[in-house]
């Protein structure tokens, strides 16, 4: 599928309306939006599959082998499967090392109880370079561990585990960040700089670059996703648990129906984002399990001139029954924003550790604009946050080099029986100081305690209220 032709999917719905739930059986109340969320979840369709099985050790797989052995018979197993008409491919027990993997239509690569795919610690391994988004921008980069483009009915599932080895001594330190374990001299690169590609790739967005000539290199030093599907459709995660990834752990990119259920997501690197939908549509994120060094849940649609160019939204995802630990926020929306996103309902979660940051935040700059509407939050139970458990700010990252004339907008933001036990704000808002961009934000029925420093709120807004907002056992209007 091209970008050209999903945009004209995704662009078919418009707010809170179109044909996602119609396809539930249920006779939907077009007044009750919790209703809505459940009939649109129900909509979401897991992939199908053939009954046959492909087994990677009859395609040369041996625990003993090298990563390239594995990872040359490991993607015949895959390709094979799809060119028959899709079945299993069976990742059995035990530890298998192995490069990158890519996957293709119709085919569930199964990992057995007790297995793991182990991925080289090779950087050339994962070249040549592929079509991505980094940070929200275009590009060609180093391969993701586990990677499709275009592919549609496809899974990952078992109770396996898939390793991305990365650490302070391999990938993480190529953030540039002591505390990652970077010192000088541990990677060569175009500048001296060992983030070198970061910066570079941001000036090829500002300037327009066109998107064939951003080629990303291992000197580049940008690190990979653990689990990157680009422009597919139809696909699901479920069971697995995912570890130890170089940088984003799933990243879904231009993929509309995506079931991501019962995973368990461990990686405490810089960037680690759990699962980052980016311009992504029809997305259900349920009973998982998220401990990062970054944003649990963090939806995306493009940085900056990029999102304007493909202005593809992210729209309508779910996240239900999940637990959040560590990580700088448990559900997330920006801050590559640029494209807008509409439509998030978030019920029925844990979140608690003094390592998680954030409970609900929605971030944004005037470099990267968009429109955020439409987020409603029920039932969320939070022992203790170390900043907010709602934190709407519209001046991130204020030191970022780009064109600041594309405000952002933030409108009908709702949360409802929020409980929290210990944070230092309960509601903490920053707006612009010269537009009244953030908007309709209803708190009701939520109770605060352990709050530090109250509510806070900077900047222009309008609309801010609350029903029966306790902080610190006291009534509080906003």
């Amino acid at each position: 599928m091209h970008i050209r032709n999903l945009c004209t999917l995704l662009c078919l719905s418009t707010i809170l309306s179109g044909n996602a739930w119609a396809k539930s059986n249920k006779k939907v109340d077009k007044n009750d939006i919790w209703a809505q969320g459940a009939a649109l979840a129900e909509s979401i369709k897991a992939p199908e599959f053939p009954d046959k099985e492909f087994v990677i050790t009859d395609f040369g797989a041996s625990k003993t082998a090298d990563a390239i052995t594995n990872m040359v018979a490991i993607n015949k197993a895959i390709e094979e499967a799809s060119n028959k008409g899709g079945g299993r491919v069976l990742v059995p027990y035990g530890q298998w090392l192995t490069g990158p993997i890519t996957l293709k239509s119709n085919v569930n690569l199964v990992l057995e109880n007790g297995s793991t795919l182990l991925f080289s610690r090779e950087r050339e391994h994962y070249l040549p370079v592929v079509r991505t988004r980094w940070e929200g921008i275009d590009c060609y980069n180093l391969r993701p561990l586990i990677y499709a483009n275009g592919e549609k009915n496809f899974a990952i599932t078992g109770q396996g585990t898939i390793d991305g080895q990365a650490s302070n001594d391999y990938w993480w330190y190529s953030c540039g960040a002591s505390w990652y374990g970077y010192k000088a001299g541990l990677l060569k690169t175009n500048n001296g700089n060992t983030n070198s590609g970061r910066p570079m790739l941001g000036k090829m967005e500002q300037e327009k670059v066109p998107v064939d000539e951003r080629i990303m290199t291992i000197a580049d030093a940008l690190r990979p996703q653990l689990v990157n599907f680009y422009e597919c459709e139809q696909v699901m995660i479920e069971g697995v648990t995912l570890r130890n990834s170089p940088f984003w752990v799933i990243h879904p990119c231009f993929v509309n129906n995506m079931i991501v259920r019962g995973v368990t997501i461990i990686s405490h690197g810089p960037n680690s984002d759990g699962c980052d939908p980016e311009c992504s549509k029809n997305v259900l994120i349920e009973d998982c399990y998220f401990d990062t060094g970054d944003d649990c849940i963090a939806i995306k649609s493009g940085r900056n001139n990029d999102g304007r160019a493909i202005d593809i939204r992210s729209e309508n995802i779910i996240v239900r029954r999940c637990k959040m630990k560590n990580g700088h926020g448990g559900v997330v929306i920006g801050s590559e924003i640029t494209s807008g996103f509409s439509n998030l309902w978030v019920e029925d979660c844990d979140m608690d550790s003094p390592e998680l940051e954030r409970v609900i935040r929605i971030k944004s700059n005037t470099c990267r604009g968009g429109v955020i509407e439409n987020v409603f939050v029920r039932n969320v139970r939070v022992g203790q946050c170390k900043e907010a458990v709602l934190k709407i700010n519209l001046d991130y990252d204020r030191k970022e080099v780009c064109d600041r004339s594309f405000p952002p907008v933030v409108r009908n933001v709702n949360l409802e029986n929020v409980t929290s036990q210990k944070s230092k704000y309960g509601v903490l808002i920053i707006g612009l100081e010269d537009k009244t961009n953030v908007e309709d934000v209803m708190v009701k029925n939520c109770s605060f305690n352990g709050v530090q420093l109250g509510n806070k709120s900077t900047g222009l807004t309008k609309n801010v209220k609350s029903q029966n907002l306790l902080i610190n056992g006291k009534k509080t209007e906003l």
